[in-house]
């Protein structure tokens, strides 16, 4: 451990775990979220469990349940569909329709009574995506580019995609604040966009997949425009303190990945994304490890960034401490350790050694 960090806390160390009393198990007040029983988010990770109405089952919600009982004090759902049009994945949960938001009443509620909070991550799969999974019609994306590789949801080339014009696009907005409404009416305390991993917004992002020559593609600003127009249409309609993003300038998803123009792209964006009213922001690196993708990222922004911002993943529980002292992170995320340790707060206070998540674990909503 740090030197400079043990005489800040002078804590107990085993196993090289700070115990009970670190920073991130304390109790903290957020500006945008209120009071907060500890620093730990449970990230969001597509499981595959809902009904063939696309809605939150029984098992879903004591899953999510039970991380919540065992203190998790954030948690962000797994992707929900904001239109069949967007899908791509086998049995993921949908918000377009009023029993389909229903259908997460009782877990908001569970929630709630554990004095923990939850957001839905809503999410537009773009190209990443079949017409298995669309009804039939082809994704839409930014470009006709089709992404590389097999669909692994149902072992196929993933559809070929129809760019979407510029007439549509708002179409899509109305879809997020559709979705976002829906949420809010069956109690989530917030939303996630999700801008990240290759899905719709970041094909907009990308240069590589984006080949446009009207005002979404070419330029830097034109190619962020439909996150920043999509984000200014979410905090016009429900405000700045229940809307949260996830992007993903630097993650590795089989290989490493990187935002073309990566500086020039952080140094446009994230102001923007502030001037726009946006307070809260989640920075991925996906199946990566954080100082080579995420903490790459947040020490470039931190200086653009004075709010609320949340990552991790990958850190022990000493590097989580250190982020947060100084200042890169209000909070941490981590997502396999907690789908492989419900009680992952217990055994971070308790310098426990944390269960490895298996291939048979992802098979089941423990």
């Amino acid at each position: 451990m740090e030197a400079w960090l043990k005489r800040i806390f002078k804590p107990q160390i085993l196993q090289g775990y700070v115990l009970n009393n670190s920073i991130i198990l304390q109790k903290f007040h957020s500006k945008y979220l209120g009071s907060m029983k500890n620093r730990i988010v449970m990230s969001a990770m597509t499981r595959g469990f809902a009904d063939k109405n696309h809605c939150c089952i029984d098992s879903m919600s004591e899953y999510y349940e039970r991380r919540a009982k065992n203190e998790i004090a954030l948690i962000l759902t797994e992707g929900i569909i904001i239109d069949k049009s967007g899908d791509g994945y086998n049995n993921v949960p949908h918000m377009s329709t009023t029993e389909q938001a229903k259908s997460w009443i009782e877990t908001v509620k569970k929630i709630h009574s554990c004095n923990s909070k939850i957001y839905a991550q809503l999410w537009h799969c773009g190209r990443i995506s079949h017409p298995d999974y669309t009804g039939g019609i082809a994704p839409i994306c930014s470009s006709d580019k089709q992404a590389t590789g097999i669909n692994r949801q149902n072992n196929k080339p993933y559809g070929i995609p129809r760019r979407i014009s510029k007439e549509e696009i708002p179409d899509i907005y109305k879809m997020f604040a559709n979705s976002a409404q829906k949420a809010f009416d069956v109690g989530f305390d917030g939303i996630e966009l999700h801008f990240a991993h290759g899905y719709l917004i970041d094909q907009f992002f990308d240069s590589r997949v984006n080949d446009r020559d009207d005002e979404y593609g070419g330029t830097i600003e034109n190619r962020c425009r439909f996150a920043t127009e999509l984000l200014e249409t979410m905090i016009d309609k429900f405000g700045s303190k229940r809307i949260m993003i996830r992007i993903s300038p630097s993650r590795k998803m089989g290989e490493l990945y990187n935002w073309d123009d990566l500086d020039e792209m952080l140094d446009y964006f994230i102001p923007m994304i502030g001037q726009i009213g946006l307070r809260q922001l989640d920075v991925s690196g996906a199946n990566s490890n954080y100082y080579e993708t995420s903490g790459v990222i947040i020490n470039k922004i931190r200086k653009n960034w004075p709010y609320f911002l949340i990552g991790g993943a990958s850190l022990t529980h000493e590097q989580a401490i250190e982020e947060v002292i100084k200042k890169n992170l209000d909070m941490v995320t981590w997502a396999r350790h907690i789908l492989a340790n419900p009680d992952f707060v217990s055994k971070l206070k308790n310098g426990e050694k944390m269960l490895e998540m298996t291939d048979e674990m992802r098979k089941n909503l423990q």
